[in-house]
């Protein structure tokens, strides 16, 4: 996932590392993801960014932030990209192939991490597109597992071909360190908006809670003391389902006050 970043032209060079593609995948001709060398010293908490960079041709520097896919012990670093078309840094992304050298910035960031929110009944994951990509870190946390009796991730898109980490979502029932014991709390509920696809959703996420059919979807009930959520991808299903959990009771957390609700804005 690509998070909505600035950065300097210029950065200094004992702020970033230069690392090389070792995997890469292509979901369709919009969406990849790819696999970085991981650095020694990078650490991060599932939830949080990191930002990647090209040199332009002109020499300049074009940086933009990335959620982690990967767990925080894997030896690489693995992203989720949507290909913009023209897009100055993920369109030169997407002619890279495995060998290609790609800058890293030496510190993650970021504030969407599962610890922000008290535990709960229910913890409910909810992305659009690639979005989807902090919450396959997040649920390589055992203590995720542990503090919540439900776990149900939400991913929406518009093309059935864009329901990406499907195997890998289902295998995260079956994970060593938890499959046994919780595997059985995790619930993935695909949504396609444009087209029918076999077991999947459809309608948008905000409609889906108003009208109480993603709650039925998941045999659960909603309630600000049962409920738990993360919400991340485009800008306006973040706002639009933030504002309808407000209407449900759920109000943000903070440090200074603890909530229902994380968001982040990934596009």
């Amino acid at each position: 996932m690509s998070i909505t970043s600035s950065a300097p032209a210029i950065a200094q060079d004992d702020k970033f590392t230069t690392e090389r593609i070792s995997w890469l995948q292509r979901w369709s001709d919009k969406l990849l993801s790819f696999r970085l060398t991981r650095p020694d010293g990078f650490r991060f908490t599932p939830g949080q960014f990191a930002r990647l960079g090209h040199v332009l041709d002109d020499g300049s520097m074009v940086w933009r932030a990335y959620s982690m896919v990967s767990a925080p012990w894997d030896e690489h670093l693995e992203f989720y990209s949507i290909v913009v078309p023209d897009g100055q840094f993920t369109s030169r992304l997407a002619r890279l192939g495995e060998g290609d050298r790609v800058l890293l910035e030496r510190k993650a960031t970021g504030f969407f991490t599962a610890d922000r929110l008290p535990d709960g009944e229910q913890l409910w994951l909810l992305a659009t597109g690639t979005g989807l990509a902090p919450y396959l870190s997040i649920l390589q946390q055992e203590d995720v597992w542990q503090r919540f009796a439900h776990i149900v991730l939400v991913h929406c898109v518009r093309e059935g071909v864009e329901l990406a980490y499907r195997d890998e979502i289902a295998a995260l029932r079956d994970h060593p360190l938890h499959g046994d014991a919780y595997g059985h709390k995790l619930q993935y509920l695909p949504v396609v908006t444009r087209e029918a696809v076999p077991g999947a959703l459809s309608g948008r996420i905000p409609a889906m809670l108003a009208d109480g059919s993603l709650a039925a979807a998941a045999g659960l009930v909603i309630s600000p003391e049962a409920s738990r959520f993360m919400i991340c991808g485009n800008p306006r299903m973040v706002m639009d389902t933030y504002r309808q959990l407000q209407q449900q009771g759920c109000r943000l957390a903070r440090l200074a006050a603890p909530g229902q609700v994380v968001l982040e804005n990934g596009w």
